[in-house]
């Protein structure tokens, strides 16, 4: 592996972090204090290329491997993880679904839409009742009038109050199982289709978030993504890029923490110098910059593995699983170096704690990715009775 960006991917790192720094910085503070899900912006991050860049150019997309992909969302997620998820939603969960398991009609008439910003797609998975047991859905899909209907409810879903397409997961025959699950594409403008927003969120309250009711909703045959049965492969492969997406982001976090922290010290004057002359606080300085150095390689390693062809699932759990809780260590290190000063809004130290503290939960909790990690070092399933 080749740790040496081109000149290409470093060139995409660069316009990232300056897009970064002049549009996403200086919104993020007050999008988080009044709630605000930045259309606007969202708009700014479609006209950059950015919610789709891994999608192929004939479908509309930027055509970036995925190493490239990460560096931008490292970027974007170190100015703001509301954001951040726009980005990971539309193209890790919703995009590379459809990428890869949708008909040329299908990909012909959403990806286009989705990696232009015209559309935003949303992930319906996750139930009030179905989190981490992604295979006990409890929404139903009958066959009606050569289509479908689908009843139900989700929960926790990102963009749900503004998706223009839902990929959505339905049983069609409870006895069968994971082996009925089917994943559709629906759209979201019909009157079964009720979004509602949820508010006092802990963080990400910039980004939009839905309980969603979904009540004789109709889609077509031509709205199946593959076929009756696919449904939990094609949850677990968009979960695969999905984790990548929010591994990349927490290096983000962790950056952010870090650069934060060091300019602060500098800064500080206790004693009659500089905070960072101080011992323990370097020690917090040193600890942050090898857990984002850690988090960073194994990010890179899980898009070279995805980039060459090579199964990256168990490496990409393990680089969610790392990025993510070193994330939460960074921020909350960050909060300590910047002592009360950390504790308001003034810094963004407080807000990327707030944020990062759902990513250890969504697209597969720590635990769940421990799971993961420890079948492919044993062969053993632990989710299933032995």
């Amino acid at each position: 592996m080749d740790l040496e960006l081109t000149d290409e991917q470093r060139l995409i790192q660069a316009t990232a972090r300056e897009f970064t720094e002049r549009e996403i910085v200086e919104r993020a503070r007050e999008n988080d204090r009044n709630e605000h899900f930045d259309l606007e912006l969202v708009g700014k991050i479609a006209a950059q290329g950015y919610l789709g860049s891994i999608v192929p150019e004939q479908y509309g997309g930027a055509g970036l491997d995925y190493l490239s992909y990460g560096l931008i969302v490292e970027e974007v997620g170190r100015g703001c993880s509301s954001m951040r998820t726009v980005v990971s939603v539309n193209t890790s969960l919703v995009c590379s679904a459809i990428l890869r398991w949708g008909t040329e009609e299908q990909k012909h008439r959403y990806l286009p839409k989705l990696c232009r910003g015209e559309w935003l797609g949303c992930f319906g998975l996750t139930e009030p009742d179905t989190g981490s047991d992604a295979a006990n859905q409890r929404t139903r899909a009958r066959r009606s009038n050569g289509g479908w209907l689908i009843n139900g409810a989700k929960m926790w879903i990102s963009l749900g109050n503004h998706a223009k397409v839902a990929l959505l997961f339905a049983q069609t025959d409870p006895e069968k199982k994971h082996r009925g699950l089917a994943a559709f594409l629906v759209d979201t403008d019909q009157p079964g289709f009720q979004p509602q927003l949820i508010h006092h969120k802990l963080g990400l309250r910039g980004s939009d978030t839905a309980a969603i009711s979904l009540d004789d909703v109709e889609v077509g045959e031509d709205g199946l993504l593959g076929e009756v049965g696919d449904g939990f492969k094609i949850a677990m492969s968009s979960l695969d890029s999905g984790r990548y997406s929010v591994a990349a982001g927490c290096v983000g976090i962790c950056q952010g923490s870090l650069d934060a922290s060091v300019k602060y010290a500098k800064e500080r004057v206790q004693f009659g110098r500089p905070i960072a002359s101080f011992q323990l606080v370097q020690e917090m300085l040193a600890d942050m910059a090898l857990q984002t150095d850690a988090a960073r390689m194994l990010v890179w390693r899980a898009g070279y593995l995805k980039d060459t062809g090579q199964p990256s699932t168990t490496e990409t759990s393990v680089a969610k699983l790392y990025a993510t809780e070193a994330a939460i260590q960074c921020a909350n290190t960050a909060i300590q170096v910047h002592g009360g000063s950390g504790y308001v809004d003034d810094y963004p130290v407080e807000r990327y704690l707030r944020d990062v503290r759902v990513t250890s939960l969504y697209e597969g909790t720590s635990q769940i990715q421990k799971l993961i990690i420890g079948r492919a070092l044993t062969g053993i399933n632990a989710l299933v009775p032995q």
